[in-house]
């Protein structure tokens, strides 16, 4: 079964949402949350949405279309807006509370959209709102820059496409992060993938770029007199994680790393692999891949 999700466009109908000369949030929110819905589309998502057109729906009755169609996540798309234009700009998303699968996804949209160009605001608790709070299934209400900031609507309307594709990614990258999707060339993320290609059937990847060239030194750059294992004698290491957003990789570098697994992020090919350890032996190599699948980590052996 795919996965399924229900986008949101805020407002509609007889609810204009916030305006700012003459522009009106129920439009901004309904063109984005189409052009989300087709990217999603195109990767597999089962998509729903709580209206198409210019319609009016109260959050309960959206909350309740959700909740009928059982759909595994809810996606509201929003404007903000303040007293004062011009004050405040920047993206946040809120949640019913900063747990579990919903803060995860919420965190990867505001930094997706903080790669196009947005401040982010962080992620706010709003256990009030109707949508975050009558769901049964996670749920995430995105605030895309404030209506009535100049800045963000230059941003909005210049860079639409890629922030479609910035929110698509963000949900996207929190499935494949928790296992609920395949990850793909176009959206590569956590998980036994490596450089766009399917993992080979023994679970042993080939080298990563740039891999097995480094110079033979020691601290500081000075030649040195430790083996070369790049001489006849495989070296393999353990991925833990291929993300294009090098804040993703950093962020399972350290969770690794409190853990005491000597996690680094080895960038190339526009990717940031984590990678656990250096061994001369297959047999080490596995036994390290066993350690950390016992902690909930997907891995895959690489040969380097």
């Amino acid at each position: 079964m795919p996965v399924s999700i229900m986008l949101d466009a805020g407002h509609g109908g007889r609810d204009p949402g916030a305006v700012y000369n003459g522009r009106q949030e129920k439009d901004d929110t309904l063109t984005l949350t189409l052009a989300i819905g087709e990217l999603l589309q195109e990767r597999g998502i089962d998509v729903l949405y709580t209206r198409t057109t210019d319609v009016y729906e109260s959050p309960y009755q959206k909350a309740m279309e959700a909740n009928e169609a059982g759909v595994d996540f809810f996606v509201s798309i929003h404007r903000n807006s303040s007293p004062t234009p011009n004050t405040y700009s920047g993206v946040e998303s809120l949640v019913y509370d900063k747990s579990g699968i919903k803060l995860q996804m919420a965190e990867n949209i505001n930094e997706q959209l903080e790669s196009v160009g947005f401040v982010n605001l962080g992620v706010k608790e709003r256990p009030g709102l109707v949508v975050l709070r009558r769901t049964r299934m996670p749920a995430v209400l995105v605030e895309v820059g404030f209506i009535n900031s100049d800045t963000d609507n230059r941003l909005f309307d210049d860079n639409f496409d890629d922030i479609a594709l910035a929110i698509a990614e963000g949900i996207l990258d929190t499935l494949q992060m928790n296992g609920l999707i395949e990850t793909s060339q176009d959206a590569v993320s956590g998980g036994n993938y490596e450089n766009g290609a399917p993992m080979p059937p023994q679970g042993i990847l080939p080298p990563a770029p740039g891999a097995g060239n480094r110079p033979n030194t020691q601290p500081g750059g000075q030649p040195g007199n430790r083996p070369d294992h790049t001489e006849g004698i495989p070296r393999y290491t353990v991925q833990t994680g291929a993300f294009r957003n090098e804040s993703y990789a950093q962020r399972l570098q350290n969770e690794l790393a409190e853990q005491d697994f000597p996690a680094v992020i080895v960038p190339g090919d526009r990717l940031f692999r984590v990678m656990v350890g250096e061994f001369p032996t297959l047999d080490e190599a596995v036994e390290m891949e066993q350690r950390l699948k016992r902690g909930g980590y997907q891995t895959v052996v690489v040969s380097r």
